[in-house]
């Protein structure tokens, strides 16, 4: 690898630039809302599930619970998401949209769209869809490290 291509054969480094530079476009977007892209996100997460178990959004969104529960901190705090035991198990919290946290989605999706067009017009829609798809592969992969070995 030479000095002039810089980080751009390593897939860590490309992916985490991209994913900065798309992050900023789309908070930015989201801003009027006062929701970050993470935000937007865990909201529109909740709403497609059926009070959903924290555990299960966490793995879908490839969350820790800590994380998750940084995350939902100001979502509860604002009065968009509530959160509430398990009916059958009382150690599982599971979460839901309040009517102003459904209220607040619809608003951002609605700003969320003129980003998603513009990123779309820009790359083309094709071109979105296939990004889409191949980074969903990759989130998909089970990647891990065989164990390390001494060196002798």
């Amino acid at each position: 690898m030479s000095e002039a291509d810089g980080f751009s054969r390593c897939n860590n480094a490309t992916l985490r630039r991209t994913a900065r530079r798309l992050g900023r476009f789309y908070d930015d977007a989201l801003a009027p809302s006062g929701l970050k892209g993470t935000q937007f996100g865990l909201l529109f997460q909740i709403s497609v599930g059926a009070d959903p178990a924290m555990g299960a959004i966490a793995e879908a969104l490839i969350m820790d619970l800590s994380a998750l529960g940084h995350t939902l901190k100001p979502l509860v705090r604002d009065g968009y998401v509530e959160t509430f035991p398990d009916k059958d198990d009382r150690r599982v919290k599971r979460v839901r949209l309040t009517p102003s946290g459904q209220a607040k989605l619809d608003e951002a999706i609605k700003l969320w769209s003129v980003a998603q067009r513009q990123f779309e017009a820009m790359i083309g829609a094709e071109q979105a869809a296939k990004l889409r798809a191949t980074l969903d592969e990759v989130a998909a992969l089970k990647l891990e490290l065989p164990a390390a070995t001494p060196s002798s």
